[in-house]
C-alpha cells in the first residue's frame, strides 16, 4: 500500500490495538528530515500519554500466538 494511501484510510479516531488496549488517533504526518509517515495518537488509559508510531508498522499485520491480524483495528 503506497503511503499516501495508507495515510488516507488512518483517519482520526478510537483504535484498538491487538492486544486489546484502545488508543485514540490525533492524525497522520511526515518526519521533517525523512519524509517517513508517522502516526499521532494518545493512550484511552493510564496517563493518557501521546506516541507516535511509523505508519508501516501502525499497518503492519502481526502474527503473535493465536493471533493473526492487523496491529490496530477502528472500532468507531
Amino acid at each position: 500500500m503506497a503511503d499516501d494511501t495508507a495515510r488516507q484510510l488512518i483517519a482520526p479516531g478510537t483504535y484498538a490495538h491487538f492486544k486489546g488496549a484502545r488508543y485514540e488517533v490525533i492524525g497522520t504526518g511526515l518526519h521533517s528530515e525523512t519524509e517517513e509517515p508517522f502516526v499521532y495518537y494518545r493512550q484511552l488509559y493510564g496517563d493518557h500519554s501521546f506516541w507516535v508510531r511509523p505508519l508501516a508498522m501502525f499497518t503492519e499485520h502481526v502474527d503473535r500466538g493465536d493471533y493473526s491480524g492487523p496491529r490496530f483495528r477502528r472500532v468507531d
